[in-house]
């Protein structure tokens, strides 16, 4: 465990290289910093903490620079309750109040938000179809053989699918099998459907002059039962990663992970399922983004977990400026879901 000074000197060096990106020296930490001590005192210091793998010393630099380790140790000890300011909490809350989007456009919008908060990329994955409440239900009929089912969802997405139907079927039974699905299916999950279909001979009615009704249902309810595996899933900021590396390399890694979407979600949830909210280097096990830190933060609605929101930047962010952007973020999204 490190002692008081050798904390303090660490503290102030991951924050001087943060806000410059540029190695840190000793005597620049002596007098710019309050310590009673001599800048050779620093400098053995930062000599025992570069031995004990907090720090590293760039080969072309006097100064030296954090580790992976050394960050951890700032996030897990040293970072301070961070608060986004006035103007950048304006900014969210303007933002969420006039967040009257569907929803893919809102989670779009987020990502955007988040990018421009912190200049970082940004990733966000929201609630899919599945989790969704059933709102309303809706029969339209297209042609005398094909009709349209439109369902609206709680997270504001829209579900349809095409039925084709009998001559026989008449405006009335497709009414009455239009109130029978709003009975069965409002308010609860759209993924549950497979469960919906059993309800329609007991919960709704018997069949007999009910038949061709329920048969629609049935259809509608079949049509309605498929699996939904895609992911809401966004990326901002993107071409601000370019800025944030000097290597070209490192750089041409960053951007082509970013593009691959399976890698960036199964990255987010191993990290949620680890229970980690802040991977550093290597620590997220992504080789071509170990030079990236991430920040992430669930997102609950209605007191389930719908979806992540985070950041992805070099591990010299601003780590109380993302963490605080982030859980801001993640809140007001929940929120707004939770609303709709």
């Amino acid at each position: 465990m490190l002692d008081d000074r050798k904390t303090a000197i660490l503290r102030a060096v991951v924050e001087e290289y943060i806000a410059t990106a540029q190695p840190v020296g000793s005597a620049h930490i002596a007098s710019n910093r309050d310590f009673a001590v001599s800048s050779a005192t620093v400098r053995n210091d930062m000599a025992a903490l570069e031995r004990e793998g907090y720090l590293m010393h760039p080969h072309t630099s006097a100064g030296r620079i954090p580790t992976d380790k050394g960050y951890r140790f700032f996030v897990d000890n040293l970072v301070p309750n961070g608060s986004l300011g006035s103007i950048e909490q304006a900014k969210v809350g303007s933002f969420f109040e006039t967040a009257h989007f569907r929803l893919e456009e809102t989670l779009q919008r987020t990502s955007m938000l988040l990018a421009q908060l912190t200049n970082y990329a940004s990733v966000v994955i929201g609630p899919t179809a599945e989790v969704a409440v059933v709102r309303s239900v809706q029969l339209v009929r297209l042609s005398s053989h094909h009709l349209t089912v439109v369902v609206v969802l709680s997270n504001g997405a829209v579900e349809n699918a095409q039925i084709e139907i009998s001559d026989a079927s008449s405006d009335e039974e497709i009414s009455q099998a239009n109130i029978k699905l709003q009975k069965i299916m409002v308010t609860r999950p759209l993924r549950e459907v497979a469960d919906h279909r059993a309800d329609i001979g007991g919960k709704v009615g018997d069949r007999g002059e009910n038949a061709t009704s329920d048969d629609l249902c049935e259809k509608v309810l079949s049509a309605l039962d498929r699996g939904r595996t895609d992911e809401n899933f966004f990326v901002g900021g993107v071409a601000q990663m370019a800025e944030a590396f000097d290597a070209v390399e490192i750089v041409r890694n960053v951007l082509h992970t970013l593009e691959q979407q399976y890698v960036v979600v199964t990255l987010v949830r191993d990290m949620l399922n680890r229970g980690v909210s802040v991977a550093i280097g290597a620590e997220h096990g992504v080789e071509p983004l170990s030079a990236c830190s991430v920040v992430l933060a669930p997102v609950r609605a209605d007191g389930e977990t719908v979806g992540t929101v985070g950041v992805l930047g070099p591990t010299r962010m601003n780590y109380p400026q993302a963490l605080a952007t982030v859980d801001l973020v993640s809140d007001r999204l929940g929120r707004r879901l939770t609303e709709n």
